[in-house]
């Protein structure tokens, strides 16, 4: 991810280590406030190194809804960071005031992970296809919704997450994101697809917002990207994973592929000189 960023969008990789005084992904494993903003930088990065490819429909899962907005036109790309920059540090603050974590249930029935919910007083986080949904909450229930998870016959994975995304605790952050989405220009755009609502954006900044505490429906969000015509998708960013959901969600009926992997990344300057 750094060596890509470097090459393909240096001016935000600058702009990064200006706001946060450090170069984001020299210290991703720090905590979220790092891990958002290089993970903004990354998914344009990548997005660029493709051939900034125009698309139909856009979409992006959780923080990858910003960088989605600026690949469709809605928001400049130094606001957008502006914005990743804020979000991370607001939601680090928030899992400091109240602690939480998130697991993920794969190979559950959906019944079974509802009822797991109920039971621990846990969000439903994120619905990212059949068989694997995550859930967010307190800390100490996640552990216990963990364990009822495997004797319920479902592999249950605790994600090494700063806190519980998603779900009602990060409302401390609520105030302080509002402000700097009210503070933030957004353009008209058709065919940006919100995660939360699984629809077009209709207030953008109030999506935005309502991605702090609300449950990320991917799976419907594809499958309403679908029914409006979308036939592929592509993803860019550093990894397959939300290939992988495509696929799981929408099977053979769409072709699914990730950008990363027809990207010939760039050689790190160290390496160039022979070191």
């Amino acid at each position: 991810m750094a060596a890509l960023s470097a090459d393909q969008r240096p001016d935000l990789l600058a702009q990064a280590a200006e706001e946060l005084g450090a170069d984001p992904f020299e210290q991703i494993g720090e905590g979220t406030h790092f891990a958002q903003p290089a993970l903004f930088i990354a998914g344009l990065a990548h997005w660029q190194a493709a051939g900034a490819p125009e698309a139909g429909f856009y979409a992006g899962h959780s923080l990858g809804e910003l960088p989605a907005l600026v690949a469709a036109g809605a928001l400049d790309a130094a606001a957008g960071l502006r914005l990743a920059v804020v979000r991370g540090r607001l939601m680090e603050e928030a899992s400091a005031v109240r602690p939480g974590g998130m697991v993920a249930a794969l190979g559950g029935s959906e019944e079974v992970v509802g009822k797991v919910a109920e039971e621990f007083g846990l969000t439903l986080a994120n619905d990212n296809a059949p068989g694997q949904m995550v859930l967010s909450g307190d800390a100490e229930k996640v552990g216990e919704a963990r364990k009822a998870l495997r004797a319920a016959g479902a592999k249950a994975i605790r994600l090494p997450v700063a806190g519980a995304f998603h779900s009602p605790l990060m409302e401390p952050a609520v105030p302080g994101y509002r402000e700097a989405l009210a503070a933030t220009a957004f353009s008209p755009v058709e065919g940006a697809f919100s995660c939360i609502t699984a629809a077009p954006f209709g207030d953008v900044r109030a999506d935005l917002l309502g991605a702090l505490t609300e449950p990320v429906r991917w799976r419907d969000t594809l499958a309403a990207m679908q029914a409006a015509g979308a036939t592929a998708f592509l993803e860019t960013g550093p990894g397959d994973i939300l290939t992988g959901l495509s696929r799981r969600t929408l099977g053979e009926t769409v072709e699914s592929r990730s950008l990363a992997a027809e990207i010939e990344l760039p050689v790190p300057a160290e390496e160039a000189a022979g070191a």
